[in-house]
């Protein structure tokens, strides 16, 4: 039998990570995308959206836990959460290992829940979280009836293509904006420095103009392009790093110390960012 390889082209890069497979477990068709979920040699399984690499059982707690916590962790209390995207339940996993009230889950393919709730159990478990609601709406629409309401919002999306391109928009994080109460903190998935910079310094351009504070973050993530991704911190009044609270739970790649670290950026990416 020959040997299986997937191979997730990353466009804007000339680039691409091949991953060798062993078994196709699932593909499905919704209205807005496919959905593949193949097992792999060494990496576990991996979900992939449009045959591109959305989640790898190995490094998938690098992302989740990194787009979640360091705003959870800012805010002095986050007791109400949006998550826009999500729908594999690892950002909603992670955010209700605090003392939330109530979560919030828009996705606007319910495909990408169930195929996850049957292949990636541990990471869809928050979906039995009585905390957690989910809508199955687009989340640019979503937030037109939500005004001040939510202390943190997540917005967990995939890149900026197709029914994701609105997520990337100045009339999208305006929206965010009034959606967050007056002490609210959003964290957007913002894609990497190598590759995209282009979509983060366009991001930081008119965010500059919209959030009080503004910081670009990053995490190590071997399945995504370059091995990095990154993320807007968008905090209506509490800052990253001036009173990080310590809530004594565990994790496999957050922490006090990766927490400051995160925000200490590259020579070209702070450069660029400041001439936004």
């Amino acid at each position: 039998m020959s040997e299986t390889w997937i191979r997730d082209k990353w466009t804007t890069s000339g680039c691409s990570v091949t991953v060798k497979i062993t078994e196709s477990l699932e593909t499905v068709r919704t209205d807005y995308q496919k959905l593949e979920v193949v097992k792999s040699e060494k990496l576990g399984k991996i979900l992939l959206l449009d045959d591109v690499i959305h989640l790898c059982e190995s490094d998938e707690f690098a992302y989740h836990e990194m787009i979640v916590h360091p705003a959870m962790h800012a805010h002095p209390s986050p007791k109400k959460v949006l998550i826009i995207g999500g729908g594999d339940g690892g950002a909603a996993r992670e955010v209700l290992r605090h003392d939330v009230d109530e979560v919030h889950l828009c996705d606007i393919d319910k495909g990408v829940i169930d195929i996850c709730r049957k292949h990636f159990p541990e990471i869809s478990k928050s979906f039995d979280d009585n905390r957690l609601k989910v809508f199955n709406e687009d989340g640019n629409l979503f937030l037109d009836s939500r005004k001040g309401e939510y202390d943190i919002i997540i917005v967990d999306s995939s890149d900026p293509v197709g029914p994701a391109k609105v997520l990337f928009s100045e009339g999208f994080y305006r929206k965010i904006f009034d959606a967050l109460k007056k002490d609210g903190i959003a964290a957007t998935q913002s894609e990497g420095m190598f590759f995209d910079r282009k979509t983060i310094v366009e991001l930081f351009s008119f965010n500059r103009k919209i959030f009080p504070e503004l910081h670009y973050y990053y995490t190590l993530i071997p399945t995504y392009p370059s091995g990095t991704i990154g993320f807007s911190f968008c905090s209506k009044r509490y800052g990253p790093l001036e009173d990080v609270r310590e809530t004594g739970l565990e994790f496999r790649y957050y922490s006090q110390e990766i927490h400051r670290a995160a925000f200490v950026l590259p020579a070209f990416m702070k450069k660029a960012l400041q001439e936004a």
